[in-house]
């Protein structure tokens, strides 16, 4: 497998590289944490180490080096489709280079023969009430694959520990192939005769999943391509990729930890997101019967704020411009159909509302982030059901923190596992700064 040649070629010396910066500079500070990090959520402290995405402040996310705009335009493409193939990126994520068109079909090739589900987990997901919510569907679903976890059986039968990657590489691309599947089927057996969805291995991963979906507009494909891509990684800080590396650091297998971090991301403040900005879209669109104008807007936006209501989709906790997930998806809108209501309104918001939000004072990064674009995409598509929106997050999402996965494995990272302070400990260490001497003698 091309996958497996090419990381185990790489790992001599990123092992090499990884214990020589341990063993020469392990003592080197490289920042330090205040009492207002430790309250409030870590926040923007350097605890965490990833190769795979980093979010630069100022540009966004970088995918291994490379930004948006450069991953849609090096990574190759299936033969008439506009965005590139989801296993182009996979590649990339793994392996840290761009692919050919060989390498990145030999990925989708084995996503293909990998795609099939056990019955049970279809057996699983009937069996549950028919008011279950997608996402607990889909980490229902999730956890009942992990029947067939290599790694869980090699790690039982006795493995060395330069070993482990090797099964989390086969788990990873295992529960990779199989999700696309899995969400096409619950979106079925929620919204429509709840058929089971099949693979044809003449598509590609992407276009596989939008002929599934039944969305008769064949560009969904495109969409569903872009879509996962962005929605990838977001490096290694937010809830649903932290938690299921965590999980993962215990040396549970890609399948648990997988499902603890869609469990992260069914969270109102993480993966619900996508849902609360169409929703205040299509408010919009009600209140004025369609695109209202810029003045009906500005002060449609401060009555939301002056209600005690924030604006959805606009700011982030790292993100000081734009979010080119954002970009790339209202570009995509703007050339396919510009003349939907609800990307005219998302267009005009973006002009309107970070200036409000400026005005206002309280937001620091008022740009628009990933959220405030992606479900009206959707919808346009008539995918329509809020509620499964998160479920199609959680399937690109799976992309990097898998490839993660297989890297803290191969290079041995350790189960993680912070020291915890009690409010009189950080008390003391304020009163201690505030006056030095109190500890002289």
């Amino acid at each position: 497998m091309i996958l497996h040649e090419k990381i185990a070629a790489q790992l001599p010396e990123w092992r090499e590289r990884v214990k020589k910066l341990i063993k020469e500079h392990g003592d080197v500070v490289v920042d330090q944490v205040t009492i207002g990090q430790v309250y409030g959520g870590m926040r923007d402290a350097k605890v965490m180490v990833t190769d795979i995405s980093y979010v630069d402040p100022a540009e966004g996310i970088r995918f291994r080096g490379y930004s948006i705009p450069e991953v849609l335009l090096k990574l190759p493409k299936p033969q008439g489709a506009e965005m590139p193939y989801v296993g182009g990126l996979y590649y990339l994520l793994l392996m840290g280079e761009i692919p050919t068109k060989e390498q990145a079909c030999a990925v989708e090739a084995e996503w293909a023969r990998r795609s099939a589900i056990p019955q049970h987990v279809y057996e699983a997901l009937r069996a549950m009430p028919k008011e279950t919510h997608p996402m607990t569907l889909f980490t229902l679903a999730v956890q009942s694959l992990q029947t067939q976890s290599e790694f869980a059986r090699r790690y039982h039968e006795g493995m060395r520990k330069d070993e482990y990657w090797e099964p989390m590489l086969e788990d990873s691309l295992n529960l990779t192939a199989k999700l696309p599947v899995i969400a096409a089927f619950i979106y079925n057996l929620k919204y429509n005769g709840g058929e089971i969805p099949h693979v044809d291995p003449d598509l590609d991963w992407g276009a596989n999943f939008a002929r599934m979906m039944g969305v008769k507009d064949r560009g969904y494909e495109d969409l569903a391509r872009l879509y996962f891509i962005l929605h990838s990684d977001h490096e290694s800080g937010n809830v649903s990729a932290h938690t299921t590396h965590l999980v993962g650091s215990s040396l549970a297998d890609a399948y648990y930890a997988f499902s603890a971090g869609l469990n992260g991301l069914a969270g109102p403040l993480h993966g619900l997101a996508n849902q609360e900005c169409l929703g205040w879209l299509i408010g919009v669109r009600e209140m004025f019967g369609g695109v209202p104008t810029k003045e009906q807007l500005r002060k449609y936006a401060w009555d939301t704020l002056e209600s005690g209501k924030v604006i959805p989709g606009y700011g982030h906790a790292v993100l000081r411009v734009p979010d080119p997930r954002f970009t790339a998806q209202m570009e995509f809108a703007r050339q396919r159909f510009p003349e939907d209501t609800l990307v005219q309104i998302a267009d005009m918001v973006f002009e309107i509302v970070p200036q409000v939000l400026k005005e206002q004072g309280k937001a620091k990064n008022p740009a628009p982030n990933v959220d405030a674009i992606s479900g009206a995409l959707q919808y346009h598509y008539d995918v329509r059901q809020f509620d499964f929106y998160t479920v199609l997050f959680g399937v690109g999402r799976a992309l990097g923190v898998t490839a993660n996965l297989v890297w803290a494995r191969a290079l041995g990272q350790p189960i993680e596992r912070p020291k915890s302070l009690t409010t009189k400990m950080l008390e003391e260490a304020a009163k201690n700064v505030m006056h030095p001497g109190n500890n002289q003698q």
